[in-house]
């Protein structure tokens, strides 16, 4: 798969922000989970926000059967499906200057729906181990009437862009020498420590932070 090599994947604004990478897809994706699904019906453009997950070179979404969109999108809709993070603000001497940190990963294509509910499951516990090591084996999986109610769409990462920006402040020469200071403010997206339920039944705490390298709060 090569990013950004068709019409709709190119980054023109800000082009040297793009990156060709596809491992930089894959991080992006896999460290926010958290999709903006864009997609035009009889409503009009609509962006709804789902969670999602990366296998190989698939983005998987779930939902609900009844779901308006999950219906409109398994009807083969085009769609664009964007992740952003926010990794930190620039404070600049000036007030215009000032900006961001970020990577984005935008996928543009059509979902196909996995009727199987042996693979609907596999799928969820893949899911499961990626945000919780080891919980597939820990939680009840779903049965056969949960899964069948559940849909779950699958698009491939055939037609994808990667944007990231990490300039630092970028002032004008005639703003130097003001008393304003300058310089980034780090953002950072953090996990834990877990907190359990009163009616909790279990001693042992859990380790899942092996999900969380570097993000890990004890």
């Amino acid at each position: 798969m090569t990013l950004g090599n068709t019409q709709r994947t190119t980054v023109k604004k800000a082009a040297h922000k793009a990156v060709k990478d596809k491992e930089a897809l894959y991080r992006i994706i896999d460290e926010s989970k958290l999709a903006h699904v864009a997609f035009t019906d009889e409503r009009g453009p609509t962006v709804i926000p789902m969670l999602a997950w990366r296998e190989g070179d698939n983005i998987y979404i779930h939902g609900a059967r009844n779901s308006k969109m999950l219906k409109h999108l398994k009807n083969g809709a085009d769609c664009c499906v964007t992740f952003t993070i926010l990794d930190a603000w620039v404070l600049a001497r000036s007030a215009f200057h000032h900006s961001a940190h970020y990577r984005c990963a935008m996928a543009f294509g059509r979902f196909e729906v996995v009727e199987d509910n042996t693979k609907k499951a596999a799928a969820f516990d893949e899911f499961l181990e990626q945000i919780a090591p080891g919980r597939s084996k820990e939680a009840r999986p779903g049965n056969e009437k949960e899964l069948t109610a559940t849909e779950l769409l699958v698009m491939t990462l055939a037609e994808a862009s990667v944007k990231i920006g990490r300039h630092g402040v970028n002032d004008d020469l005639a703003d130097m020498d003001l008393p304003v200071w300058a310089g980034v403010l780090p953002f950072r997206t953090v996990a834990g420590p877990l907190e359990p339920t009163t009616d909790n039944s279990v001693d042992e705490t859990p380790d899942y932070s092996s999900a969380y390298p570097g993000r890990w709060c004890e």
